[in-house]
């Protein structure tokens, strides 16, 4: 569903949201900031890579870089990339398949936690300590 989203994406029906020209400006720098934080993420990950939401055999629980605070930057990143392109492209079908991916990354994720506790015995620990999609400011743990 991920890759049919994301091919969906690539098109438009010119549905305008009438959008500033500094919101999409705007929109173009959350797209990169959404870039920057695949990336980064992609490179702690590392070795730990895998196209399946089940762990590697050999994988290790990361819990430095951005997997510090989030559980799934890559994710994240996705929805910010896509929703600040959304709003640059001023387009309201693709602001829609970026609102499907929040809610197949939610689900998604969900499965793919329940692999990672089933894996790793401190994956509720770090549960707890970290945020899904967005870092916990109000960490007492």
């Amino acid at each position: 569903i991920q890759f049919i989203l994301f091919f969906c994406f690539i098109f438009d029906f010119n549905w305008s949201m009438k959008l500033s020209f500094g919101i999409q400006k705007t929109g173009l720098w959350i797209a990169v900031f959404g870039g920057i934080i695949i990336i980064l993420a992609l490179l702690q990950l590392n070795k730990n890579l895998s196209p399946f939401p089940t762990p590697k055999e050999k994988a290790t629980l990361l819990q430095t870089g951005l997997y510090k605070y989030i559980r799934h930057p890559i994710y994240t990143g996705i929805m910010i990339l896509f929703l600040g392109y959304s709003l640059y492209q001023n387009s309201l079908y693709k602001l829609g398949i970026s609102l499907f991916l929040v809610v197949l990354f939610h689900f998604k994720s969900n499965y793919e936690e329940h692999q990672l506790a089933l894996k790793f015995p401190d994956y509720k620990l770090y549960k707890i300590k970290t945020g899904k999609f967005l870092p916990k400011f109000n960490n007492h743990v």
